[in-house]
C-alpha cells in the first residue's frame, strides 16, 4: 500500500508516477510531524510519506502487509538510526501494533496516516495479478496469504459474486458479469488476469467515450474483497481513536467512493457535538472524540497533471480530543457481502 493508486476514477496503470506520493504537501500539513513525536504510517508502500515524516524529525512506525514493502522499509531504516520501525502486518491490527511498538509512550502515538488501497508497485507488477492490462496469475493478494482472486472467481456462489462485483466494484452490469463467469468456469477455471478481463470485456462492452477499461470495476470489487480492504479500514479507524494521544492527528487518503464514505461517516460521527435524547434518558450521549478538519482535500490541477493517479484522491483528517474512546463498535462497512471465511470448496 502506498501513495498512487489505480481505481475506477483513475485507469492509468504504470508510468513515471509510480513512486510519487499523492497529496504529500497536504498530508504533511494535516499530520504536522514534529521532532520527538511518534507517527504511524499504516500503509508504507514505497515509503514516500515515511521519508518525509522522518525528515521532519518525527519517528515512524511503518506498517505494511506486503513483504516486499516491508523489506524496503527495513533497508530504509538503516539510514535513520533507530527512528524507523518497520512492521509486517495489517493496519486493521493497528491498536495491537502500536501498543507493542510504542510501549515506551504508553501505547499512544502523535499521528497516523493511512493511504488506502492497492499500491502503484502492486499494480505495475504483472505477477501480482492486480492489473487487467497485463497478463499475470489471477492473484491480487497484498500479503500473498489466504484465498486468491482465482479462488474467489472459481468458487464463490454466483449470487455472492454478483454482490462482490456490484457493491464493491460498483459495476452496474454485475449480474451479467457474474453469470458469464459462472458459465465459463464450468468449462475451464480462471487462472490468468487477461483471461478474466476478456470475459468481462465481452459482457460489459466499451463505448468510444468510455475512459476506463470494461474490466476496471469488476477487478476493483474482487481486489477489495480478496484483501478485505473496507473491513480493514473500518477497524483501523476505530483503533486510531484508541491509540492517538489528545491532539493527535489522523490523516486518511482514499481513492474511491467506498473508502471515502467510510472515512467521512466515521469522522462525522466522531466529531458531532454530544446530544442526548429525552426518549432515552438513561443512555449517555455519544462523546466527541475527534475534531474534523474542514472538508475533503483533493489534488491540485498541477499535481493531477504531474501524477494522474492523484486525480481521484481525497484527503480527510481529524484531531483527537481529550474524550475517552467510544466503546461502541459502529458498523462502518457494507452489509450484504459474503465472507472469505465462507468461500465454498467448489463453485456453484
Amino acid at each position: 500500500m502506498t501513495a498512487g493508486h489505480g481505481g475506477v476514477d483513475d485507469p492509468v496503470v504504470g508510468g513515471p508516477a509510480r513512486h510519487i506520493p499523492v497529496l504529500l504537501a497536504e498530508v504533511l500539513e494535516a499530520l504536522a510531524p514534529k521532532p520527538g513525536e511518534v507517527i504511524v504510517d499504516g500503509t508504507f508502500g514505497a515509503g514516500g510519506y515515511t521519508r518525509a515524516i522522518l525528515d521532519a524529525g518525527a519517528d515512524v512506525i511503518a506498517i505494511d502487509r506486503d513483504p516486499a514493502a516491508v523489506a524496503t522499509a527495513r533497508a530504509l531504516a538503516e539510514g535513520y538510526a533507530g527512528r524507523l520501525t518497520p512492521v509486517e502486518g495489517r493496519f486493521g491490527d493497528l491498536q495491537h501494533i502500536v501498543e507493542t511498538q510504542a510501549e515506551a509512550a504508553g501505547g499512544r502515538v502523535d499521528g497516523i496516516v493511512l493511504d488506502v488501497g492497492v499500491s502503484s508497485m502492486q499494480l505495475d507488477e504483472a505477477e501480482r495479478g492486480f492489473s487487467f492490462q497485463k497478463d499475470g496469475p489471477l492473484d491480487m493478494r497484498m500479503s500473498g496469504a489466504g484465498p486468491s482472486a482465482a479462488d474467489v472467481v472459481n468458487r464463490l456462489k454466483v449470487g455472492d459474486l454478483l454482490r462482490v462485483i456490484g457493491i464493491l466494484g460498483e459495476e452496474k452490469q454485475a449480474g451479467r458479469v457474474a453469470r458469464a463467469i459462472e458459465a465459463r468456469r464450468l468449462e475451464q477455471p480462471f487462472t490468468r488476469t487477461l483471461d478474466l478481463a476478456g470475459v468481462i470485456g465481452k459482457v460489459v462492452g466499451r463505448a468510444p467515450k468510455d475512459k476506463i477499461d470494461p474490466a476496471t470495476r469488476s477487478f476493483q470489487g474482487l481486489r477489495i474483497f480478496v484483501n478485505e480492504e473496507l473491513g480493514e479500514l473500518a477497524r483501523a479507524l476505530v483503533a486510531a481513536e484508541r491509540v492517538l494521544k489528545p491532539g493527535g492527528r489522523l490523516v486518511i487518503v482514499s481513492f474511491h467512493s467506498l473508502e471515502d464514505r467510510i472515512v467521512k461517516r466515521f469522522l462525522r460521527d466522531r466529531s458531532s457535538p454530544p446530544s442526548g435524547s429525552r426518549h432515552l434518558p438513561d443512555v449517555a450521549p455519544a462523546t466527541q472524540t475527534f475534531e474534523a478538519r474542514n472538508r475533503a482535500v483533493g489534488a491540485t490541477d498541477a499535481e493531477a497533471e504531474r501524477n494522474p493517479r492523484a486525480r481521484s484522491a481525497k484527503l480527510r483528517a481529524g484531531i483527537r480530543t481529550t474524550e475517552p474512546a467510544r466503546q461502541d463498535a459502529d458498523e462502518l462497512g457494507f452489509a450484504g457481502l459474503p465472507s472469505l471465511a465462507d468461500l465454498p470448496d467448489t463453485g456453484v
